[in-house]
């Protein structure tokens, strides 16, 4: 998808605002939310600012402007939202220099799949989350072990 195509679909589907997602170091999705009147061609070529310093361990406050550059290829309609909302994918970048902040996962992903490409190790890469459950057994055993003051059977 391009970015001529993202802008047909805030035409089309008559959007009010655009979700702009990243995630951060630790995981967590993070969202700075613009409405759609502010996304233009220019907006896919120069990205979004905004306050790195907000993001926990990213930057300070003294040095804390960042680009979000938004990805057209990641576009889609948010089903949830009462308002109509595009979602698109953002990667971070420092301003100085356009290049992908070295805290972003998106980038860190972008450039191990670089290095194993350019080092033959592998022409391809695939990274997913990792999903844990921990189940919590009421037994007493658990009960007598863990110290709690009720045991539940």
């Amino acid at each position: 998808m391009s970015a001529e195509h993202v802008l047909t679909m805030l035409n089309e589907h008559e959007v009010k605002f655009v979700d702009l997602r990243f995630t951060d170091t630790k995981g967590k999705e993070q969202h700075v939310t613009i409405p759609s009147h502010q996304v233009n061609a220019e907006f896919f070529e120069e990205g979004k600012m905004f306050d790195g310093s907000s993001i926990g361990g990213w930057k300070g406050i003294n040095e804390s402007d960042m680009v979000l550059m938004p990805d057209a290829t990641t576009a889609l309609i948010d089903p949830f939202y009462e308002e109509p909302t595009l979602i698109i994918r953002c990667d971070i970048l420092e301003p100085g220099t356009l290049q992908g902040y070295d805290r972003d996962p998106r980038s860190i992903a972008k450039r191990a799949e670089e290095y194993l490409r350019s080092t033959g190790l592998a022409d391809t890469r695939t990274v997913r989350a990792r999903t844990r459950i921990l189940p919590v057994r009421r037994h007493p055993f658990w009960c007598v072990h863990l110290r709690f003051p009720r045991c539940y059977r």
